[in-house]
C-alpha cells in the first residue's frame, strides 16, 4: 500500500514542512515472524523481526526479553554508522515493547537498507514500527522518526534528501511516541542552538502526526474486508 504524504503546514510561526512520499507493505516475508518495507521518497528500508525465541545464556535478561539490532548497508560490511543507527532503533524499540512479558528470551530485528536518499535512520525506525506491529508484539505505544535539518540561512527541512543532508550544517532525527508525542530518542549531528533545537522538536512533533495518520491507513486498508 502507498499514500502520498506531501503535508505543507506552519508550525506555531516556524517555516513550513513537508514530507515526501510514503509507502509502506507488511508480512511480504515468510520467514521473520513480522515484516515490513517502508519508503520514504527514494530511501527504502526492508525490515523482519524473528522472536519472542530461545536466548543465549550469555545474554539472557531475567526479567526482560533481550533486543538485538542488526541494520545491514545496501554494499559491504556494516560499520561505525550502522552501529550507531542500531543503537538508535534498539533503545526505542525497548522503551516501546513490553518486554516483561516475554522474560529470558530473544528478539530480534534485522533491517536492510535498500536505497539510501536521506532520511535513513527515521526510515528505519518507521519500518521497525511497522514490523512490530506485523509481528503482533505487545506495545505500550507506537513509535515514528523524524529527520530535521538545517540548511546554512537557518531553515528547518523536514524528511531531507542526501543532497540537503550534505547541505546542511545541522541533522538531528527524533523518535516520537504515538501516546503524548513525546520525544523518545534523538540522535543529532552538526552545530545549532538551543531554540533551533527546540523548533527542530515541535516541527517533529507535527510531523508524526502525518506519519502515525499513515500508520492507521495503512493497516486499516490490510485489514479491511472492503479491499
Amino acid at each position: 500500500m502507498r499514500s502520498r504524504l506531501a503535508t505543507t503546514m506552519e508550525v506555531d510561526g516556524l517555516s513550513a514542512f513537508s514530507l515526501r512520499e510514503f509507502g509502506c507493505e507488511q508480512n511480504l516475508l515468510s520467514r521473520p515472524d513480522g515484516s515490513s518495507s517502508f519508503v520514504q521518497g527514494d530511501t527504502s528500508v526492508l525490515a523482519g523481526v524473528y522472536g519472542p525465541a530461545e536466548v543465549k545464556i550469555s545474554k539472557e535478561i531475567y526479567d526482560r526479553a533481550t533486543m538485538e539490532v542488526v541494520i545491514q548497508p545496501k554494499v559491504g560490511l556494516p560499520g561505525v554508522k550502522e552501529r550507531a543507527r542500531e543503537q538508535c532503533v534498539r533503545e526505542t524499540c525497548e522503551a516501546a515493547l513490553l518486554s516483561t512479558l516475554h522474560p529470558r528470551s530473544s528478539l530480534s530485528l534485522v533491517l536492510q537498507v535498500v536505497h539510501d536518499d536521506g532520511s535513513l535512520l527515521s526510515c528505519c525506525l518507521n519500518a521497525a514500527c511497522m514490523a512490530l506491529m506485523d509481528a503482533g508484539l505487545p506495545m505500550g505505544c507506537l513509535f515514528c522518526g523524524v529527520t530535521c535539518a538545517i540548511d546554512p540561512e537557518g531553515h528547518i527541512v523536514t524528511d531531507p534528501t542526501a543532497q540537503q543532508e550534505k547541505d546542511s550544517r545541522a541533522v538531528m532525527t527524533f523518535a516520537i511516541d504515538s501516546a503524548q508525542h513525546r520525544v523518545m530518542m534523538s540522535s543529532t549531528k552538526g552545530s545549532f542552538s538551543v531554540n533551533e533545537l527546540q523548533q527542530c522538536i515541535a516541527v517533529s512533533q507535527r510531523a508524526s502526526e502525518k506519519i502515525f495518520q499513515f500508520y492507521r491507513e495503512s493497516v486499516r486498508r490490510r485489514y479491511s474486508k472492503t479491499v
